[in-house]
């Protein structure tokens, strides 16, 4: 975390602080926790957390634990808008090329991935359906293999995430939903993948191409 400096708010620091530490712990923190990651006595984290909770930016579950509130859903909701407007058309002609469900999946934090968009192909007789919004570990399925390839090779990665990293586009089989495969690559420069989620694909390196061709048109979008 960031060191406060003399011409910053130490409170407004603070507070922030234990934002970043609910991103890292989706499942919520203790109060203890909160106080002692933070550096600060138990009665300030408390001071901290009841304001944060009165702009539901944190709320506290009936086992007393602190997660993240949906009051940041709101504050990010302009930013998103931005992206799934210029996403949605590439994503309609990625499904029309393929007939096959393309997905926009953004990073949520060291170890989630959250699908943001979803656009189902309007001709083909059968199709993969998911709901927006869902969770998923970033290193099951496609989706987050491609964001992890974008990043340096660590110890003991995956081999997919390896091998996603050379081919430019990862692919998953039956990982985040039964007999369900997926194809995704990273929009350059951005915590955010577009893919594929289909159920057969005999020509990997042609339908890698296709989703690599979308989100660098994204990417492009976005600068």
């Amino acid at each position: 975390m960031s060191e406060v400096d003399s011409g910053m708010s130490k409170t407004l620091h603070n507070g922030l602080q234990i934002l970043d530490l609910l991103v890292a712990h989706p499942q919520g923190m203790t109060l203890t926790e909160i106080a002692e990651g933070v550096g600060v006595h138990p009665t300030v984290a408390h001071r901290l957390v009841r304001t944060l909770e009165a702009h539901r930016l944190c709320r506290r579950d009936r086992f007393k634990r602190i997660p993240l509130g949906t009051g940041l859903v709101r504050l990010a909701e302009p930013v998103e808008q931005d992206l799934r407007t210029l996403a949605r058309p590439v994503l309609e002609e990625l499904t029309d090329l393929t007939q096959a469900t393309a997905h926009l999946v953004v990073r949520e934090g060291a170890d989630e991935v959250r699908m943001l968009m979803i656009v189902e192909p309007r001709q083909a007789r059968m199709h993969v359906s998911f709901r927006p919004g869902q969770v998923d570990p970033i290193d099951r399925g496609s989706a987050g293999l491609a964001l992890l390839s974008a990043a340096p090779a660590v110890e003991d990665e995956r081999e997919e995430v390896s091998l996603a990293r050379k081919r430019g586009f990862a692919v998953s089989y039956g990982e985040i939903a039964p007999s369900i495969i997926g194809v995704s690559a990273v929009v350059p420069g951005r915590d955010v993948s577009i893919g594929l989620s289909l159920f057969s694909a005999p020509d990997e390196e042609s339908l890698g191409r296709t989703v690599v061709d979308a989100a660098q048109r994204l990417g492009s979008l976005l600068r």
